[in-house]
């Protein structure tokens, strides 16, 4: 995210915008198979998968409400300690990204699963380091596999989607090395579902838990799983 007062001013602009049929809806889903290639599900307790898709605080919102993930967490991957704070990631020079970490039952939930619920609803897998209003390397669609399986997996997965030719556009995410995740500050946890009035959420994210529950009804869990529950 941009700086809060000048995103809130930018997603003003395209409210009004839209109003007048100056643009589409955000958050727009698109309705993709499932991994031909996935991992078993096993029974060895929990694991966790880093996602990175624009903005924090939709992510984490999209996830927490998918059956079997036991915590969400928003942070930052891709860059080091000593910058892993919000406002030297908004800079877009820390090599950060915004990411989420999930923690999830592969006996409930596969991460083929979880992939498919990130390219589907949780952001657009084509549009290259920004996502909507936000600009910028920090914003890129990334993924960050926790181990050579999931990597394996991911890889498969955007080049069989690719193939189906369904977005119209290439997809740009790219698979990172895992390297460390480290939790954003307290503000910016369960955001959306703290703060279900604000533009951006309404206008950006509020769709996206629309389109899990339209396209993953299945899979949806009305209740979300807050970080502060984990606490």
């Amino acid at each position: 995210m941009t700086s809060l007062p000048s995103r809130r001013r930018f997603t003003a602009a395209l409210l009004l915008g839209s109003l007048a049929g100056g643009c589409a809806a955000a958050g727009e889903s698109v309705s993709i198979p499932p991994p031909a290639q996935d991992l078993a599900p096993t029974a060895t307790g929990l694991q966790t998968a880093v996602f990175a898709g624009g903005c924090f605080w939709g992510v984490q919102g999209v996830f927490q409400h998918v059956q079997g993930v036991q915590q969400a967490v928003s942070g930052y991957a891709g860059g080091t300690a000593s910058t892993a704070n919000y406002k030297l990631v908004t800079s877009g020079r820390t090599g950060h990204a915004e990411a989420v970490e999930v923690t999830f039952d592969p006996s409930q939930v596969s991460y083929g699963a979880l992939l498919q619920v990130f390219f589907s609803v949780a952001h657009n897998p084509t549009q290259l380091n920004h996502q909507g209003p936000d600009i910028g390397r920090q914003y890129r669609s990334a993924l960050f596999p926790a181990d050579a399986a999931q990597r394996e997996t991911a890889q498969a997965y955007i080049a069989q989607l690719d193939a189906t030719g369904l977005y119209g556009k290439p997809i740009v995410t790219k698979v990172e090395n895992r390297g460390n995740f480290y939790p954003a500050e307290k503000f910016h946890q369960d955001y959306l579902v703290d703060n279900p009035r604000d533009p951006y959420i309404v206008f950006h994210d509020l769709p996206k838990i629309a389109a899990l529950k339209r396209l993953f009804g299945e899979r949806f869990r009305s209740e979300p799983m807050l970080v502060k529950q984990a606490r």
